[in-house]
């Protein structure tokens, strides 16, 4: 039984604070599963898929948090 978990980014403000839309979670869940059977010939029935939404202040890249990150990163305003 495998568990695959993903993680991806909540971003956005507003109402819309989600990182995918529930169409493109059944797209990720239905990937994950269709490579575990491709690969480990792994049934859709036997694999859990778990997606996590992890806010903008909970991660970071390049040892920054990721706003300080982006902003380092974005190319200077002419």
């Amino acid at each position: 039984m495998p568990i695959v978990t993903i993680q991806i980014t909540r971003e956005g403000s507003g109402s819309r604070r989600s990182a995918a839309t529930a169409e493109e979670k059944a797209a990720l869940i239905k990937g994950a599963s269709q490579l575990l059977l491709d690969v480990l010939n792994k049934p859709f029935d036997a694999t859990f898929v778990v997606i996590e939404e992890v806010d903008m202040e909970n991660w970071g890249v390049g040892g920054l948090p990721v706003a300080e990150y982006r902003r380092r990163s974005a190319p200077a305003a002419r």
